[in-house]
């Protein structure tokens, strides 16, 4: 089983756990950022068995009806999950706009603190698991999972913060406001995860460091006299590259080829964690206007 399916099957496990005890003291304790964090684990869960069925699908080999693939399926669940984190921001915030109107005051106080500090605990363990995933295989899906329970943690602490400030100085206020704020900084968090999402989509360029080095490892090759048509996507954890290498007329086929193999494998060195899927067309002349005005 690959780490990446490993590690949503690990996310929807500890969030069913934390589904369970904030619900529980959320729904008893009356306490909106509580609750409010109870919601927010019901969506990682429901998250995290969506990613698993994304990545269960983008590994899948190409065939006759998906010829690349599937995996801009991993950029689909991205902005899926990106919207539902904004939804659960938008009912926390108007859940906590309700309880600040109707001061409302939270019970339970010591249960609440020990809950929240028991998340805490569970929650940063399973961000630093995913971070470690997502930097060891690229993945999209487990950046965005890791991004989602990175704010669950940002939440516990500020959760764990609010009621110690209630158990010591009955402020109880504080626990509407906090609320608002969490629903703030949830709703902004899923900004960037929409934005790559649909950038990926939408056929993004590979990032301009990545081209940058492709670039380099073509004009070094003395054998290629120019080159034109350079584009590249990503996919996942799928890399797409296409160009024109322009060759000396008197160069053999053979020996093009030769340099287009050559070329193929230093650009796969980049990032050995990608699927790189490359496309060089020898020219024996630059065409490169010719192609202009075709297009």
């Amino acid at each position: 089983m690959r780490l990446e399916k490993k590690a949503t099957i690990i996310s929807s496990a500890t969030a069913t756990l934390l589904v369970v005890l904030k619900l529980f003291l959320g729904i008893a304790s009356g306490s909106v950022a509580i609750l409010a964090s109870a919601i927010d684990s019901v969506l990682d869960l429901a998250v995290s068995l969506f990613n698993y069925f994304a990545l269960h699908n983008s590994e899948k080999e190409p065939d006759e009806t998906f010829n690349y693939g599937r995996g801009k399926i991993e950029a689909l669940a991205a902005v899926i999950e990106g919207l539902i984190i904004s939804a659960s921001g938008v009912y926390i915030l108007y859940s906590a706009l309700q309880k600040l109107m109707n001061k409302h005051q939270p019970s339970y106080l010591q249960e609440s603190i020990i809950v929240m500090l028991l998340s805490f605990t569970i929650t940063g363990a399973l961000v630093l698991y995913l971070n470690y995933i997502a930097k060891k295989t690229g993945s999209m899906v487990i950046r965005s999972d890791a991004l989602h329970y990175k704010t669950d943690l940002y939440s516990n602490l500020a959760i764990l913060f609010s009621l110690g400030i209630i158990h010591f100085t009955q402020f109880y206020m504080i626990d509407a406001l906090l609320g608002i704020f969490i629903a703030l900084y949830i709703m902004y968090s899923a900004y960037a995860l929409i934005k790559d999402g649909i950038l990926m989509l939408m056929d993004v360029a590979m990032p301009l460091e990545v081209v940058t080095k492709i670039k380099d490892i073509i004009e070094q090759d003395p054998s290629i006299t120019s080159y034109h048509q350079l584009l590249t996507r990503a996919s996942g954890s799928d890399a797409f590259v296409s160009v024109h290498l322009v060759f000396n007329i008197s160069t053999s086929l053979f020996d093009a080829h030769r340099v287009c193999d050559t070329i193929e494998n230093k650009i796969k060195m980049i990032d050995n964690k990608l699927n790189w899927n490359m496309v060089i067309h020898p020219d024996p002349y630059d065409d490169s206007s010719l192609n202009e005005m075709e297009d």
